[in-house]
């Protein structure tokens, strides 16, 4: 009994490292994925908290880490009151020693083992320099604890056992414990910690994406609104391509470090341009002025004023605030472009600045320069005539795009075309050839027939409804069936939106599968106050699982929207 009782005191060191290593194993998982969160929420800390108060999972694991940090002190607790019972220069207890090991080993081994994960990943980590300083830093510190009792233990495995054994064991197992508790937290510090790094590195890179942009000699249009810039970026890209040196951003490159991104990349080398397209977005009041400095836009569109980033503007005095910051930053003789059918940007262009102002409607706006009439909408796409109001002419425009959105776009697009000199002609020409952007109202048809509309970045209440209104026009199929997740980072509209979604969704599909079942509650209401058949209504977790439902029952002829995508700040 002697010898047994010597042998688990003399492993007790090595079995605290082992545990310290399984911790560390867990820590680094876990650092890494809600590092991807964090990547995902644009390194802010409040954004990054409140995905955190939204995890359901993140709250059970660290209420299950709390139940054992208190578990294991209540053990220590108890232990504590046994030794005051005991002999002075008692050895120690190896009962306790082993059920200190056995149900540290156990807490920890279970906590690693069940900590949150994801079933599926859309967006990746990107191994950015920001985000790789931001994972290491993390890891240091997240991992000193269980590296500095890993260590200890080992150094007393070397040099024999000294001290007591039992409250190194609690100590090792609480700091292992303390440590996946805190990893939450560590990389919000770390932010903070790396900010006049960061800061640095800004405006350096900054810097450089400004003289890189002016050696190129561009003029620059910047667009902006709540939806419709990334389309009609591609649209005037398409336009000026025919008459002159251009480029614009790629995809979704809206943001002030987006922008500096690409232009370092990619005009660095570039000997002359005319104009760049900068796409702008912003998700707090200044943002889309400190991409103004970086640029200095010529000419400036408005697209639309929308409850999209409600959640992180705050209001839609904000929303307009940070547009019209576009609009703000031209100078005198410069152009500001805007939709007239929206009434908060027709506001913006009365306010007067700058001189030149362009006003396009698809609605018979009174005082506009460009206006679409006799609008079709076809399986095949959309047409009308564009008048241009100053001089009286007329084109009809065909194009293989769809929605009234994009017949928006179109004009907003050929508006700073004609300004720059191009006929309305050769535009008229010019939009046969148009293509949608990437996941904005794709349509392909199958060889069997079947027709899919890809609008998957469609997440704005216009856009929708404008998509199911596309849907609503293919009637060769028994069925339209509508895949989506709903709408995001509305506010407090983002209920009542989501409950209208489901109504127009009632109007134009015979099949709704929702992803996402808080999402989906508003949309469900939307859909039964329309009465429309719930056996015809899916509700899933996941886009493979609406796969695997639509899979079941679509037919030759029959027409899938995927309208809107779940992020994965929502999905995990």
């Amino acid at each position: 009994m002697q010898a047994l009782m010597q042998t688990l005191i003399n492993s007790a060191p090595l079995l605290i490292a082992v545990l310290c290593v399984i911790a560390a194993i867990g820590i680094v998982r876990r650092v890494y994925r809600l590092a991807r969160y964090f990547q995902l929420e644009g390194y802010e800390n409040k954004r990054y908290f409140g995905w955190m108060r939204r995890q359901k999972r993140e709250q059970r694991f660290v209420l299950g880490t709390v139940a054992a940090l208190l578990l294991m002190f209540i053990l220590f607790l108890g232990q504590s009151m046994l030794i005051g019972t005991l002999p002075p220069g008692s050895p120690p207890d190896t009962g306790t020693l082993g059920l200190f090991l056995f149900v540290g080993t156990g807490l920890i081994v279970l906590l690693v083992v069940l900590q949150p994960g994801d079933k599926q990943i859309k967006q990746a980590f990107k191994r950015t320099p920001r985000a790789t300083r931001l994972l290491y830093l993390s890891m240091v510190i997240s991992l000193s604890l269980p590296a500095y009792y890993g260590i200890m233990a080992i150094l007393n495995a070397l040099n024999g056992w000294k001290g007591d054994p039992i409250g190194q064991v609690y100590f090792g197992v609480m700091a292992c414990l303390i440590a996946l508790l805190i990893t939450a937290a560590v990389l919000p510090l770390s932010n903070i910690l790396l900010y006049p790094v960061e800061e640095s590195v800004r405006q350096k890179f900054m810097r450089l994406a400004k003289g890189h942009l002016k050696a190129t000699g561009a003029a620059v249009i910047c667009i902006t609104g709540s939806y419709g810039k990334t389309s009609t970026k591609h649209y005037l890209q398409h336009f000026l391509s025919t008459r002159f040196d251009s480029a614009m951003t790629p995809k979704s490159f809206n943001t002030l470090m987006g922008i500096s991104r690409y232009v370092n990349e990619s005009l660095a080398d570039d000997p002359r341009l005319d104009y760049f397209i900068a796409e702008a977005d912003a998700y707090f009041v200044g943002e889309n002025a400190s991409i103004c400095q970086l640029v200095e836009p010529t000419i400036g569109m408005i697209m639309s004023v929308g409850p999209m980033h409600l959640e992180r503007l705050g209001s839609m005095e904000n929303v307009i605030k940070a547009q019209y910051e576009i609009i703000e930053s031209l100078p005198p003789s410069g152009v500001g472009v805007f939709n007239g059918d929206d009434p908060l940007v027709w506001a913006m262009a009365e306010r007067g600045h700058p001189q030149t102002r362009l006003i396009v409607t698809r609605t018979g706006l009174t005082g506009a320069t460009l206006e679409a009439l006799n609008i079709q909408h076809t399986a095949e796409g959309v047409r009308f005539t564009a008048r241009d109001n100053r001089t009286g002419e007329t084109r009809d425009f065909a194009a293989p795009l769809y929605g009234e959105t994009n017949i928006t776009n179109i004009l907003m697009a050929a508006a700073v075309g004609l300004h720059l000199g191009i006929p309305l002609r050769d535009l008229a020409e010019r939009s046969a050839t148009l293509q949608p952007a990437e996941h904005r109202m794709v349509r392909r048809v199958f060889p069997d027939g079947t027709v899919v509309i890809d609008d998957a970045y469609s997440a704005n209440p216009v856009g929708t409804k404008a998509a199911l209104e596309v849907l609503k026009l293919h009637t060769q199929g028994k069925r339209r069936i509508v895949i989506s997740s709903g709408m995001f980072e509305l506010g407090e509209a983002s209920e009542s939106e989501n409950h209208k979604l489901g109504e127009n969704m009632a109007e134009s599909a015979t099949d709704v599968i929702l992803i996402g079942h808080k999402q989906a509650q508003p949309i469900c209401a939307g859909l039964s106050q329309k009465g429309f058949p719930p056996d015809r209504v899916h509700v899933v977790e996941s886009l493979e699982d609406a796969i695997n439902i639509y899979r079941g029952f679509i037919e030759s002829g029959d027409t899938l929207l995927m309208l809107t995508d779940l992020p994965d700040v929502y999905a995990a």
